[in-house]
């Protein structure tokens, strides 16, 4: 092992954008972009590209997500965008009337099978392919069954994820026998793996040969699917074989908002991409000339009433009980606008007027695009992982309320408020790009504070990701990084919101812009605060 740390950085740093012609990768793992950009020279277009790389991410980010992920996208193709909610289900057999007698607390538990829905990322994939794809499945996942079988090394910030997740889970799940599988397969005999070792996953690579082979059916219909219903069986989960059987990922209309001449679009609920929108539909009704007190003020602001929303009325849209494009209207957003004072208030839904992640973009020569997330939700997810496949399950069904009265109630096979958003730009019916900031409930805030950095204050796309930002938790408490302008910290203060500086800039998201210039060309931004890097040519 060297005789450095490999996160300690007393120096600042500076990335500059990147630029190319042919194609380019932007992701929160070096290798991951190196098995979209192996694609996209074979041929693929950046669709295959995109799947390649989030096959990969299963591998080398298994700290975010897994085979046991769900995800969105947004695609690009022939000057039209295209919408993709591959976020799964809750059991038919799980009933809230069960989960509240074994809860103690009256929430929904985050760990074991009980938050565990069916995994739709791993569908994405063949829908994605067989769609707008150039190459085949079992080309496009190559090099991600290559990367688990001949073992890759671990990063600066994949080690830390790794070392705190196994830390935690021993603290948790020690003597817990539906756990030990993850164990087996993500430790060295219960010890961390660190920075600088080689990762081999040997059945992760079974998984994804099977899910090559089959177009994801072995995952769906056959014995990978059997194993997650027998061992959920075994262990006090819900789960049957017509769970996954029926699955299919969703094609869906992308809704969006004009900000000030650019079109800011987004996967609709149960996705909280809406947040990000509502909050822009309010900051619309303001100027913005620099990034002082008051317009972070009324970022924050903005931000409180549009989560406030969210959290009333977003849930599965089968389930809403309003039309959630009433959310979007323009007339909501000045109306909200006006409840915007000098001082920090505290998060009031209203009634609209009737009528855990990892992120990647990826782009080609032919001018298609793709904005794609996934994620376990919390770090390596549930804690469960398929005896002798390696699949780890996420835990989104967590976010489910034990409520009656919240419209993210638990039902059977419902689907969850879900955290994961991938965003697009568009302006003149005409691409800009793909970005997206991953991190739980950092993303929509994320995505507010990018867009604006970009159209508002006129930065680049890794100036966009760089720029320090804040982060609302609740009520009046406002978190922000530690290169966070002090002074302007202390007029935030002034104002009435309660101001934490946090230790690092872990919690404050992760993100990837890449932008098309009139003339082709590609820029690319990726983000500072992980192991990110771009692939291009």
């Amino acid at each position: 092992m060297p005789e450095y740390d490999a996160l300690y950085q007393p120096y600042a740093s500076n990335r500059f954008v990147l630029t190319a012609r042919n194609g380019m990768v932007a992701t929160g793992s070096q290798l991951a972009s190196a098995a979209g950009l192996e694609v996209l020279r074979k041929g693929g277009n950046a669709v295959d590209a995109a799947v390649a790389t989030a096959a990969a991410l299963t591998v080398v980010e298994p700290t975010a997500n897994g085979l046991g992920s769900d995800s969105f996208a947004l695609v690009w193709i022939k000057d039209q965008l295209y919408g993709l909610n591959s976020s799964g289900y809750s059991p038919k057999n799980i009933t809230l009337e069960d989960v509240k007698a074994k809860s103690p607390d009256g929430t929904m538990p985050k760990f074991g099978w009980t938050p565990v829905m069916v995994p739709g990322a791993v569908k994405a994939w063949p829908t994605l392919v067989k769609r707008f794809g150039k190459l085949s499945l079992k080309e496009d996942l190559a090099p991600a069954i290559r990367y688990a079988e001949e073992g890759y090394p671990l990063g600066p910030m994949l080690a830390a994820m790794w070392e705190r997740s196994t830390m935690l889970f021993h603290q948790r799940f020690d003597g817990k026998p539906e756990f030990e599988e993850w164990f087996r397969t993500f430790t060295k005999d219960g010890e961390s793996y660190h920075f600088g070792e080689i990762v081999k996953l040997p059945n992760h690579a079974k998984t994804l040969r099977l899910i090559a082979e089959t177009d994801a059916d072995a995952f769906y219909k056959g014995e990978i699917a059997e194993q997650l219903v027998k061992q959920s069986q075994r262990d006090g989960g819900y789960f049957c074989m017509e769970d996954l059987s029926e699955y299919e990922s969703k094609w869906v209309d992308p809704i969006h908002v004009n900000y000030r001449g650019y079109d800011v679009w987004e996967i609709p609920p149960n996705g909280q991409g809406i947040t990000a929108l509502m909050a822009l539909n309010i900051l619309k009704e303001f100027s913005f000339e620099s990034r002082n007190a008051e317009a972070v003020h009324r970022q924050l602001e903005a931000m409180k009433i549009a989560f406030a929303d969210a959290k009333h009325y977003v849930t599965d849209p089968s389930c809403m009980t309003i039309d959630y494009h009433d959310l979007l209207k323009p007339e909501y957003g000045a109306m909200r606008a006006k409840e915007i004072t000098d001082a920090a208030g505290l998060p009031v839904h209203a009634v609209p007027p009737k009528s855990g992640t990892v992120y990647l973009c990826t782009a080609d020569g032919e001018g298609n695009m793709v904005s794609y997330i996934q994620s376990n939700y919390m770090g390596f997810g549930s804690g469960i992982t398929l005896e002798g496949y390696g699949v780890t399950l996420a835990n989104r069904g967590s976010d489910f309320s034990l409520n009656e009265e919240d419209a993210n109630v638990l039902a059977p096979h419902k689907k969850s408020y879900h955290t994961i958003i991938p965003g697009f730009l568009t302006k003149d019916g005409k691409a800009v790009g793909p970005f997206g900031v991953m991190g739980g409930y950092m993303q929509p805030q994320g995505h507010v504070q990018v867009v604006q950095n970009l159209v508002d204050f006129r930065l680049n796309p890794q100036m966009a990701l760089d720029a320090p930002r804040w982060q609302w938790i609740k009520e009046k408490t406002v978190e922000l990084e530690p290169s966070f302008d002090h002074a302007l910290a202390e007029q935030l203060s002034r104002r009435g919101h309660d101001i934490r500086f946090a230790l690092n800039g872990g919690a404050f998201g992760r993100g990837q812009i890449i932008q098309r210039l009139d003339n082709g060309v590609l820029v690319g931004g990726c983000e500072s605060r992980t192991d990110s890097n771009i692939a291009c040519y």
